[in-house]
């Protein structure tokens, strides 16, 4: 094996410890490292001290425009297109920066993360295929995950019309509205 060839091994072995260590699911892994599938499980096993989770990943795209998850997906997005607009990062690096940047800020919210590292690579990808894309708040200005061709100038995130049982939830990363 060359120099090169070691080093660009090792590279992926890096990114998939990392991803592992930010609980990405073995598709994303596969997707995103040239490392074989027998490799990735032993990996996952070694890093995650258990098998990983077994099932597809959830397609629908419904998840990232409901009320609470935009809110996450929309912050995690924002962080994700300025991390690629003012650095050299590839697609991946710039989703473990911008998650760790979005589970910072949910953290010092008080507010547990609504978002795996998986889903937010998996909202990258949406955005990218134009299954999802982002629109402009008439109210506040912020961009939103949105459906493709939401209508800008009527658009009104759930910040400024949150849905009318917005805050009796109590449940983990429920966003409180006073």
């Amino acid at each position: 094996m060359s120099a090169r060839t070691l080093l660009e091994d090792n590279r992926q072995v890096a990114r998939a410890i990392e991803l592992i260590g930010l609980g990405a699911r073995l598709q994303m892994l596969q997707a995103e490292t040239a490392l074989p599938y027998e490799r990735l499980l032993r990996l996952y096993k070694e890093v995650a001290g258990r098998s990983p989770s077994k099932g597809q990943l959830p397609f629908s795209t419904d998840w990232f425009v409901a009320w609470q998850p935009n809110i996450h997906a929309s912050l995690f997005y924002n962080l994700f297109a300025y991390l690629l607009k003012t650095s050299p990062l590839d697609d991946v690096d710039a989703i473990v920066k911008a998650y760790r940047l979005y589970q910072a800020e949910i953290d010092s919210l008080g507010v547990e993360p609504m978002m795996s590292v998986t889903r937010a690579w998996r909202l990258v990808r949406f955005i990218d295929a134009g299954l999802l894309e982002t629109t402009r708040c008439r109210c506040c200005g912020g961009s939103f995950v949105t459906h493709p061709h939401e209508i800008e100038r009527h658009f009104v995130c759930g910040l400024f019309e949150p849905p009318a049982r917005a805050g009796k939830a109590r449940r983990s990363g429920a966003i409180q509205i006073h």
